[in-house]
């Protein structure tokens, strides 16, 4: 065989496998993309006049800042191990960062919009990656009783997350409509996917005791790829026999969260979106006093408000401890700004961690955690990953809606 010819066979057979690899990535991201179908769903209310949606604007803008390291934390994310007992509490709630929290609920345990991989992106290489590791693997996690999905934008409905959830554990996924398409796209069982709309339930049973699952509405939208909208939206109340919890998801502003309330609360605990909002999309996003605003509106008097869609991914303009900041301010001047801290079980490195503060300027050290006392109403509540100040907290807050910031985008 002449050089020309072993020269030649090479860069074929280095096309080739270049060719292989480039099919197998396209092959990933349309599988990662899930499944395309053509209804279209709306929100109730009308997008607002200043509206101002433009996506590739916004994905250059938090891409460039991602780049350049604008809007991290200026030092590590403290994590703290996941003491969950064998058996689920009447009221509880664990928080792994970003969406993902396991909620116990009348002895039911449930995980809402899990997200173990590490970039939310259809690519595993491009796309906001995490500002911190996984706080505990998701085959640690204690017996689960359902899973729910808010919607399925990468932040919330993660392909690597339901495949492991999918092989490991025989456990129901409930998703707003449209959604279970994607879950049949990646093999997840018929008869493991419920699908519901706004206002239908499905009721977990287990040792004569039940708990409902019911989707609720939301102000958001959907899309995995160029399509956008053609699956539903959601929040989720779950509703048992002595207590009420109202997942949020991913929502803007709506007053119609108080039908919400009238109908399945009040509730004895929220968990409600505080990050990744800015005024170039005030309809999808809420911002820390709305949050404050929708939990008066379903909460109990006293009820304590969980935080979250905030300091795992950078998904906006602002800073990583804007959203806690703001909303510590904002449960303050509504007269129930009580801040908790949780309790948690003490770092793998057996010593207190420092979070970061605002401005880069470190926090005082933690104290032991048996010495927080847990909220009012909740038997535990667990800061997997702790904000600034120590204030992977639960914020008490009532008050009325305030008015929507008309301050320019920063960054």
């Amino acid at each position: 065989m002449r050089l020309g010819t072993v020269v030649t066979f090479a860069a074929g057979a280095a096309a080739g496998i270049a060719g292989a690899a480039g099919l197998r990535a396209a092959d990933g991201l349309k599988r990662s993309m899930g499944a395309q179908v053509d209804t279209v769903y709306t929100n109730t209310d009308p997008d607002s006049p200043h509206q101002r949606f433009d996506a590739a604007k916004i994905a250059r803008g938090v891409v460039g800042r991602a780049r350049h390291g604008l809007g991290a934390p200026s030092r590590p994310i403290p994590l703290a191990a996941d003491p969950s007992p064998e058996q689920a509490s009447d009221l509880a709630v664990t928080w792994f960062g970003h969406s993902s929290v396991l909620i116990e609920v009348d002895g039911f345990r449930i995980l809402a919009d899990p997200v173990w991989g590490e970039r939310v992106s259809p690519s595993p290489t491009i796309g906001p990656a995490r500002l911190h590791p996984v706080p505990v693997a998701l085959s640690a996690l204690p017996h689960i009783d359902a899973v729910i999905i808010s919607h399925d934008h990468y932040d919330h409905l993660d392909l690597p997350t339901i495949d492991e959830l999918t092989r490991d554990r025989d456990v129901p996924f409930c998703v707003p409509v449209g959604v279970g398409g994607h879950l049949r796209a990646w093999g997840v069982p018929e008869d493991r996917i419920v699908e519901l709309d706004w206002d239908q339930a499905h009721t977990l049973t287990r040792d004569g005791r039940s708990v409902k699952v019911v989707c609720t509405e939301a102000r958001h939208f959907s899309g995995r790829g160029l399509t956008r909208n053609s699956t539903q939206w959601a929040s989720w109340s779950l509703v048992g026999p002595e207590h009420a919890v109202f997942f949020g998801g991913d929502t803007g502003f709506t007053e119609r969260f108080k039908l919400v309330g009238d109908h399945f609360g009040p509730f004895d605990l929220t968990l409600l979106p505080i990050g990744a909002y800015d005024p170039l999309w005030p309809d999808v996003h809420t911002n820390p006093e709305e949050a404050v605003a929708i939990h008066a509106m379903i909460a109990k008097p006293g009820a304590p408000l969980v935080p979250v869609h905030w300091a795992t991914f950078n998904l906006a303009f602002h800073d990583w401890s804007e959203p806690v900041e703001r909303l510590l301010a904002a449960a303050e001047e509504a007269g129930g700004g009580s801040v908790q801290a949780t309790p948690a079980a003490a770092p793998s490195s057996g010593g207190s961690h420092a979070a970061p503060a605002p401005g880069g300027a470190e926090a005082p050290a933690r104290p032991a955690p048996e010495a927080d006392p847990a909220p009012t109403g909740l038997d535990r509540s667990y800061g997997v990953t702790l904000p600034p100040e120590e204030v992977a907290k639960l914020i008490e807050a009532r008050g009325g809606h305030p008015p929507r910031p008309q301050d320019e985008p920063r960054g």
